[in-house]
């Protein structure tokens, strides 16, 4: 199946994309799942997506609560987007 993945603010600047399109051998994986396949790519993506960072995620354009972000399953042409938490003042 294929799922585009986006980047956003710091995550796009320490892996140097803003998306890609990737091919996944599933019906559906879990963003947790989906998330640790990333990570094992390569050390820049390892450092980008660490899961001892805080990393928001939405798919298909909804914000997904941080409970469910490991459960949560997508399906082909889901749009996934990771980003920092966003601070201000």
């Amino acid at each position: 199946m294929k799922i585009t993945i986006k980047y956003f603010a710091s995550i796009r600047e320490q892996i140097g994309a803003a998306e890609e399109v990737i091919e996944i051998d599933a019906p559906q994986i879990s963003v947790g799942d989906l998330r640790a396949q990333l990570i094992a790519r390569n050390p820049r993506t390892a450092q980008a997506l660490d899961t001892a960072r805080p990393v928001r995620v939405a798919v298909n354009h909804e914000m997904v609560a941080q409970a469910l972000v490991d459960t949560l399953c997508v399906r082909q042409d889901s749009e996934v987007a990771f980003f920092p938490p966003v601070t201000g003042g």
